[in-house]
């Protein structure tokens, strides 16, 4: 498996022939995207800098768009969505936090979380995340020291930080990284298979964009 970040929340994770893009940058965003072709697409909260689903059409491929709560079976991919909530841009609106499962690996993507306090049927889903994004940049999100308090209860082997910098607080890394007490350097990309993850716990990952 191997992931890429497009800053704010955006993700390409690709293995064998599948790609998946995670709220990919609109082009209707401020933000700056970036286009490639993708087999599933996922949104958590309807905005353009985390709807872009045009943006990762190429060709014949047209991804099959996740953008709300349900269970989804898409080629190699199971695909599990709760609602949730979100502040982002000052609005009470409706974010979906989604588990991912493919290649043996769990991946928990929580989107915009504006709170700590997930449904008690997502937390019984993510009993065992390999890999969290988690949104850490404040304003309308998780906060540095509410998502280091999230991620703890989560227990998940990495956690790839995500939604700061331009979409929220500029020293939000800097923030989590001293509450969890580590010290990071970004890397371009994780290339990763499930045997790397034995022994991992809470492992963090910066990727840049």
């Amino acid at each position: 498996m191997v992931i890429t970040y497009h800053g704010a929340e955006f993700f390409k994770v690709s293995f064998g022939d599948i790609t998946l893009a995670f709220n990919p940058i609109s082009k209707d965003s401020k933000l700056k995207g970036t286009h490639f072709g993708s087999d599933i697409a996922f949104i958590s909260l309807n905005d353009p800098d985390m709807n872009g689903v045009d943006q990762v059409v190429h060709g014949d491929r047209q991804p099959f768009a996740v953008a709300g709560p349900g269970e989804y079976e898409v080629k190699e991919v199971t695909i599990k969505a709760f609602q949730s909530v979100s502040n982002y841009k000052k609005q009470n609106r409706i974010n979906t936090v989604y588990s991912v499962s493919l290649e043996g690996m769990n991946l928990a993507f929580l989107g915009a979380l504006g709170t700590p306090d997930l449904s008690q049927e997502a937390l019984e889903e993510f009993d065992d995340i390999d890999i969290l994004f988690l949104p850490i940049g404040g304003e309308g999100v998780l906060d540095a020291a509410q998502a280091a308090k999230l991620a703890t209860k989560l227990e998940p082997r990495l956690i790839i930080p995500m939604h700061y910098g331009d979409v929220g607080e500029k020293e939000a890394l800097k923030k989590f990284l001293k509450e969890e007490g580590e010290q990071v350097a970004p890397t371009d990309k994780l290339t990763i298979k499930k045997k790397d993850l034995e022994g991992k716990e809470g492992d963090i990952v910066v990727l840049s964009s």
